[in-house]
């Protein structure tokens, strides 16, 4: 027999006795006493008004229900940081002008500082940036002749003393002498007689001037070609060319002319607004089958041409082939590739839930499979990719319990027999990595929002920092980055796309030695994607950039939408200097998420506007949407998700024939374009 352990015994004693006291049992359940909590938050100041490149350290003091201080640690974040940032010291810095709110926050648990962390005190802060002065001022499109008899709208350049280019700036205009040139409060340039005359132009207490002649008007004729012979489609681009020539037939330089276009529609409807347009250029591109009339007008001397336009007529169906559902949480983004063992497969991430990635097998996408699933300490996989032979996939982290984020490094060589971690990378990423990406061996891993970090991972195992880049713009700040013939290109919101050499830009640039090229415009400050893509039809170099914007309001409860704003704008981007954007792609009711591109089709996640499908072959001017150039569109309703019949499209991939779409609602999609079924309008009534 064995003697009982005397541990043993004095432990069962204690239990007797616990027992037996009355009420000592329950009071051992209890929860201890949290003891005061926070109900009272001040800030000092309680609002703010500062200049732009000022900073200011905020104060904070937490109270209790009695007005007793509590050390609660206060966390800050700026609803509008890429205007007004603020960091966890409480220190504010200035960037854009406008007025900005800042929340200070007390966690009910004092463990979670995260900004999404459940409230106990909260605490808004109005900022006012107002505009900075004006600096310079200058008329920024004068030619080098100007001829009377003729009109320009002249265009300002106000720059203030931020360096920041202002058109919000009132912008007043005067000629020295009305009867040579006159100008209006529009800035229309009226050139009446042959002479000389000073220009002004003013902006606040800023002031330029500029001389210029007004030359004889030396114009015989002008001549307009490029007219095809055979009609073109809706969305195919006419370039025209006007020739201005002087009574000798010789050319004649600078005159300045206007495009115009009309249209009589093949319908015979006229719709409100124009069913075509032609730039400055002459370049003429239209929206409705019809006959068109472009226009070119010298003032004294005109010429037209007319252009027959058939509907461009692309319209595929879209099949739905397989699925792999996932309706219990959100599902975030995708990567599809061909595996060592010949056979597809999928990963998907997962948002604002338990760090899941999802395997599957889509060998067949009519018959998707679920082959594992890997779990790792965070919120929100926001993002997966693999690696180029197949071999590793990384997997981002965003609100790991222990606050250190980065990224985790699967093993993915050999998925018959499972997947095995086998690197996770922290270092100073600790401010959650949202977006990532692979190539020749590197992996491209976002910091906190603020820049990239490069990762030599030529050993998965072992990956180590060779670089990183980061703008050093006023409240800058970073969504995406995508590499393509070792050029990095990110997506910089106010700061447009990026584009970075990493090896293959021809200015000396490599992982550990990046070096920027150049950097699109992107006024609406909305950048949140970008693809780049070598036209296959034009050869030219395409630069694809995506908004993200929710300006809408919600309504609150179960049935509550999320509905997103923006548009695809396209550059044409052959020389790094100087971007040109040249056509949108832009849908009312919805906004843009992640993009692919192949074969001179686009394709894009546009959230609740669901999956679009876009020609982008030739060239292209305008809105493509409203040319007919949309090939399919397709909602993935489900109602037996987190939110049913509530399609929120993540990301497209085409693969191997098929598009495979990532749905935040509902899960993993395998699609195919059909020829369309003839659209039956039914019998009149």
């Amino acid at each position: 027999m064995k003697h009982a352990n005397p541990w043993a015994r004095l432990l069962i004693a204690l239990g007797v006795m616990v027992a037996l006291v009355p009420g000592l049992a329950l009071a051992q359940e209890e929860e201890a006493d949290p003891g005061p909590q926070p109900a009272e938050l001040i800030v000092t100041p309680a609002e703010l008004e500062l200049e732009v490149g000022d900073a200011l350290t905020l104060e904070a003091e937490v109270r209790d229900s009695e007005g007793n201080p509590l050390d609660r640690q206060v966390v800050f974040y700026s609803r509008r940081r890429r205007a007004v940032g603020v960091n966890p010291a409480g220190i504010v810095e200035a960037y854009r002008p406008g007025e900005h709110t800042l929340i200070a926050m007390v966690p009910k648990d004092p463990e979670d500082l995260h900004r999404r962390a459940e409230p106990a005190v909260t605490v808004e802060i109005p900022v006012t940036i107002p505009n900075p002065p004006v600096a310079t001022v200058e008329v920024a499109n004068l030619p080098g002749h100007l001829y009377a008899g003729t009109e320009i709208g002249l265009r300002p350049r106000v720059t203030d003393i931020s360096g920041a280019v202002r058109h919000d700036v009132e912008v007043g205009w005067s000629s020295a002498d009305p009867s040579v040139a006159s100008v209006d409060a529009l800035g229309t340039l009226t050139l009446v007689s042959a002479g000389r005359t000073t220009l002004t132009v003013s902006a606040e207490e800023a002031s330029s001037d500029a001389a210029i002649e007004v030359l004889a008007n030396p114009v015989a004729s002008i001549t307009l070609s490029g007219a095809p012979d055979e009609p073109v489609r809706t969305g195919d681009v006419v370039f025209f060319e006007a020739k201005v020539t002087d009574a000798s037939g010789n050319a004649v330089p600078d005159y300045p002319l206007q495009f115009a276009t009309l249209g009589m529609p093949a319908d015979g409807i006229v719709a409100p607004g124009a069913i075509g347009q032609v730039d400055d250029e002459g370049a003429f591109v239209a929206e409705r089958s019809g006959t068109h009339t472009v226009i070119v007008d010298g003032f004294t001397h005109s010429a037209t041409a007319t252009v027959a336009v058939v509907s461009r007529n692309v319209r595929k169906d879209v099949e739905v082939v397989g699925r792999g559902p996932v309706r219990d949480r959100r599902t975030s983004d995708l990567w599809v590739w061909e595996g060592t063992d010949g056979r597809d497969y999928a990963v998907t991430g997962t948002h604002s839930a338990d760090g899941h990635a999802y395997f599957w097998d889509v060998t067949d996408p009519a018959a998707i499979s679920l082959i594992d699933t890997v779990r790792v300490d965070a919120r929100t996989v926001n993002d997966v990719k693999v690696s180029e032979d197949g071999k590793f996939c990384v997997i981002s982290r965003e609100g790991a319990s222990n606050r250190k984020n980065g990224l985790v490094i699967l093993d993915v060589s050999d998925l018959a027999n499972g997947i095995e971690v086998i690197a996770r990378y922290d270092d100073q990423l600790s401010g959650g990595v949202h977006n990532v990406f692979i190539a020749e061996d590197h992996i491209y891993a976002l910091s906190a929002g603020r820049r990239y970090d490069i990762l030599n991972a030529e050993d998965p195992t072992n990956p180590y920092r060779v670089g990183r880049f980061e703008l050093d713009t006023p409240g800058h700040s970073i969504h995406d980055v995508w590499v393509a013939d070792g050029i990095a290109y990110s997506s910089n919101w106010n700061d447009g796309i990026v584009a970075v050499d990493v090896g293959g830009g021809g200015q000396g640039g490599a992982p550990n030695n990046p070096v920027m090229l150049g950097s699109t415009p992107y006024p609406s400050g909305w950048n949140h994607a970008a693809y780049p893509y070598r036209s296959k039809s034009t050869g030219k170099f395409l630069m694809i950039g995506g908004d993200e914007a929710f300006p809408y309001q919600l309504m609150e409860g179960p049935r509550a939408r999320r509905r997103a704003a923006g548009w695809i704008h396209i550059f044409e981007w052959d020389e790094w200097d100087s971007p040109r954007e040249v056509a949108r792609y832009q849908v009312p009711e919805a906004g843009t998420h992640n993009l692919w591109v192949e074969d001179d089709i686009l394709y894009i996640a546009y959230y609740n506007g669901g999956l679009r499908v876009v020609d982008i072959s030739g060239e292209m001017r305008g809105d493509l949407y409203r040319q007919g150039r949309e090939i399919a569109s397709f909602r993935p309703y489900d109602p037996e998700t987190v939110k049913p019949n509530s399609p929120f499209v993540w990301g497209p991939q085409p693969y191997k024939g098929h598009i495979y779409i990532a749905d935040n609602t509902s899960g993993l999609w395998a699609l195919k374009l059909v020829d369309a079924k003839p659209v039956n309008l039914g019998e009149p009534h």
